[in-house]
């Protein structure tokens, strides 16, 4: 995906990126556990907006789409950034860069955590 964004929004390589990417969360969660996510009640305007982009770069307006499915990954994804924040202020090197006070006051409150 990064590869299509950086060759100035090609759809075939950003729609291979999705492809990857939905197989590959099928793979490490499972099918029925994808399933599971993508239609829960709280999660289905994310889940409409990710599909709805995806579906608008394999008809060729990857830039809208990608806009859309940013939105929808937001949406479905947003609750696990405070906890990815969380493990990298823990790693050594990553941690002391997070901990600076500039990017501290940028990250979710949840992974304000003192180590």
């Amino acid at each position: 995906m990064l590869l299509g964004i950086m060759m100035l929004f090609d759809a075939g390589l950003i729609a291979i990126g999705n492809i990857l990417f939905l197989s590959g969360i099928t793979a490490i969660i499972g099918p029925r556990s994808t399933l599971l996510f993508f239609m829960r009640r709280e999660k289905i305007r994310g889940t409409i907006c990710f599909l709805g982009g995806i579906l608008l770069v394999f008809f060729k307006w990857p830039f809208v789409g990608i806009a859309v499915e940013i939105f929808g990954f937001l949406n479905l994804f947003g609750d696990f950034f405070p906890v990815i924040f969380g493990f990298l202020k823990r790693m050594p090197i990553i941690g002391t860069i997070l901990s600076h006070p500039a990017i501290s006051r940028v990250l979710p409150r949840e992974s304000r955590t003192r180590v």
